[in-house]
């Protein structure tokens, strides 16, 4: 399996997809449910709207979003051209179709955890913040010591949940790209299928799977330790 060079290019995009996705996912999320956490009208329709790209099935968001990046005619390429840039196939070469992927993953499961540290924000005692106004703490002192310090355990398990989440994600990268060009942009998880299904080779399906367990019951150790679970 390993002497395949599609399987070694995977590996790297597994590691770039959950990584990348994972981490700006989660920063933006606990920064945005800050911004929800206000009391204000306008700030619960705009919650409302947010949640949008979470409810609406995969399906019809990707192929919106293929739509926008379609080299002739979506909308990207569209405000290249007229701020005389040339028009970029983003799904045609790997770099920027592995980042679309990326992008509309992050896009459409960042609602669902900001909503999570919302819930988590919302369960720290006011009294704690009224103490701190008293001392005159700013914005960002109390986040760094009130607001993070409270969250960490709730952050370090989304972390846990959204890696496992991530990584066994077959959805948006197949519907995205089917791993064009070529095999390029594979993940695991569809790897796994293409071996299984496409190739009728099961075997190289399942120790696709396999490689990926070692790497998730390390990391479900190691933030279980720092949990104190």
């Amino acid at each position: 399996l390993f002497a395949d060079p599609t399987f070694r290019a995977t590996l790297v995009n597994t590691l770039w997809y959950v990584g990348f996705a994972v981490n700006v996912k989660l920063v933006l999320a606990l920064l945005l449910s800050g911004i929800l956490d206000y009391p204000f009208r306008w700030i619960r329709i705009l919650a409302a709207l947010f949640l949008i790209p979470w409810a609406v099935p995969a399906l019809p968001g990707v192929l919106s979003f293929r739509w926008m990046l379609n080299s002739q005619w979506g909308i990207f390429n569209h405000l290249l051209t007229k701020l005389g840039f040339a028009s970029v196939p983003w799904l045609a070469q790997h770099d920027t179709a592995l980042g679309a992927v990326m992008v509309f993953h992050i896009w459409k499961y960042l609602p669902f955890w900001t909503i999570i540290f919302l819930a988590g924000r919302r369960a720290i005692p006011n009294e704690l913040y009224e103490a701190t106004a008293i001392d005159g703490a700013s914005p960002v002192q109390n986040f760094r010591y009130v607001t993070f310090p409270l969250l960490r355990n709730l952050y370090l398990i989304c972390t846990l949940l959204s890696m496992v989440f991530t990584l066994g994600d077959f959805t948006v990268p197949w519907l995205m790209t089917g791993g064009a060009p070529g095999d390029s942009t594979h993940v695991l998880a569809t790897l796994a299928y293409r071996y299984t299904f496409q190739m009728g080779r099961l075997e190289w399906g399942l120790a696709t799977f396999a490689v990926a367990l070692p790497v998730t019951l390390g990391f479900i150790g190691l933030l279980l330790r720092w949990v104190k679970i």
